[in-house]
């Protein structure tokens, strides 16, 4: 169920009515567990009994390692559930692929080999949830939480339908709490609910969608097109990426603040950033953060060696890439995304140590150039991500930079171009320095309330017909 389909709104609808006419706590939290088990199932019902199990299985061990203070029966209890969810991620998401690099390099050695291929569904959403649940155990081994006694909760936590799909990954320490909190009306907050909802869609069906018509077929084909063509479609394609899951994620936001609950923010307007590091504190922040806390650090951090520290970059970012697919753009996507961080502390440093030098880059101007560069750089580094072989972003590549005579002029058409940029960036202007809520504050409620109207009505006249799924769904 797509978030802007009109099954997930009369789905949302019903659990909505229900939950807020129901006076009993308990019984909202299993209205929430069915309703989340229905979700999932309506794409595949033998996977969401798979999700149900895995989290049982995860309970126990959480509940086995926070009963003993036996350091290493603790140890053991969270090896067995980390190799317990990765090799359900692994076998899911990673066999094949595995399978396959492991025959073409033995190809490639001279070797005559062939493996079978596994006839694998893969779970949509499944790193996110294994996410979750690894980062639940080690917070529980970590004693930073207690585990949760109450199963009904523990799987509320994983299954949450607003986020099980495709995020934000939420951490035990943050969402447990609030199931046992008691829910209560909120104008306030339903409001906040709605505007989360119907700027999500806008993003996806408004902008995302519409970027995807131009982008699609120059991806298709990048040799039949001018080089302005292929740096015009990289840049909207960042663009799209961005509007169709921070738009995802404001809607995940919107439907959990409608039941009185509260999910992180995943994206603090991205392209505002001013360097690769930043970027990536503003860009999938629960994906970021989750790597800084369980692996970054559990490998050392920064606290070592200048070469330990970039080896630890290298390291985050390739799982990084990896966890996006299972595919070698991914991880290249991933290495690039290393380099650039440990390219960008090595001149940071050597910018720190010359004044006159740092200084100019702070200036209004060189912080211009600075995000201008850091867009551009990530551009490119989408091309990799894009493309379904490393040979085709090659290729994507080295047509970037041939001679702009070669090829076609079309199907980007600039004025829609110009108008989905301008749109992402002024929502990146109203979102700075407190803009947006001096205007909330300001104008009157019914005109809030007619803006919303008209934006939700604007997406869906914008929409095309035929819509795209999210793009971070097979993630």
């Amino acid at each position: 169920m797509l978030f802007c389909s009109q099954q997930f709104l009369l789905f949302f609808l019903a659990v909505f009515v229900v939950y807020w006419t129901t006076p009993w706590q308990r019984a909202r939290v299993y209205l929430l567990l069915i309703a989340s088990f229905i979700f999932y199932a309506a794409w595949n019902e033998w996977l969401a009994i798979l999700i149900v199990f895995s989290t049982t299985i995860d309970y126990f061990i959480a509940r086995g390692m926070d009963a003993t203070l036996r350091p290493r029966i603790r140890r053991l209890l969270l090896t067995i559930s980390i190799l317990f969810n990765v090799g359900i991620l692994c076998y899911f998401k990673y066999a094949n692929f595995f399978l396959h690099s492991l025959e073409e390099a033995l190809r490639g050695m001279g070797a005559s080999s062939s493996f079978p291929v596994l006839s694998v569904l893969l779970p949509i959403g499944i790193s996110f949830y294994t996410f979750e649940a690894i980062s639940y155990a080690v917070d529980v081994y970590r004693r930073k939480i207690h585990a949760e006694k109450n199963l009904a909760h523990f799987m509320l936590f994983i299954l949450f339908f607003p986020h099980l799909i495709a995020g934000p990954i939420v951490r035990g320490s943050d969402f447990l709490p609030q199931i046992r909190r008691k829910k209560r009306w909120n104008w306030v907050r339903m409001n906040v609910g709605l505007q989360f909802f119907f700027l999500g869609m806008f993003k996806k069906l408004a902008i995302a969608d519409r970027i995807a018509m131009l982008t699609d077929p120059v991806f298709a084909d990048p040799a039949a097109f001018q080089s302005g063509v292929l740096w015009i479609t990289i840049a909207a394609y960042a663009v799209q990426v961005y509007c169709d899951f921070s738009g995802y994620s404001d809607m995940a936001l919107g439907t959990a603040h409608l039941l009185g609950y509260r999910l992180a923010i995943n994206f603090n307007m991205p392209f505002l950033a001013a360097n690769i590091a930043e970027f990536w504190r503003r860009w999938h922040i629960s994906l970021s953060s989750w790597l800084r806390d369980y692996v970054f650090f559990s490998l050392g951090g920064s606290r070592g060696s200048r070469w330990q520290t970039h080896r630890n970059l290298m390291i985050v970012m390739a799982i990084g890439g990896l966890w996006h697919g299972a595919n070698w753009p991914f991880i290249g996507f991933g290495v690039l995304m290393g380099a650039w961080l440990c390219l960008h502390r090595e001149f940071r440093e050597l910018s720190v140590s010359q004044p006159r030098f740092d200084a100019m880059l702070q200036t209004p101007m060189g912080t211009v150039c600075r995000v201008m560069l850091t867009f551009l750089g990530f551009c490119l580094t989408l091309v990799v991500f894009r493309s379904p072989s490393l040979a085709s972003a090659t290729t994507m590549f080295e047509c970037l930079f041939r001679s702009p005579n070669i090829g076609r002029a079309e199907p980007i058409n600039l004025v829609s171009v110009a108008v989905l940029f301008g749109a992402v960036a002024f929502g990146h202007w109203l979102g700075t320095n407190g803009r947006w809520r001096k205007i909330f504050d300001a104008v009157p409620g019914t005109a809030l309330g007619a803006a919303l109207a008209a934006a939700m009505t604007l997406a869906l006249i914008l929409t095309p017909d035929s819509g795209k799924t999210f793009i971070y769904f097979q993630f």
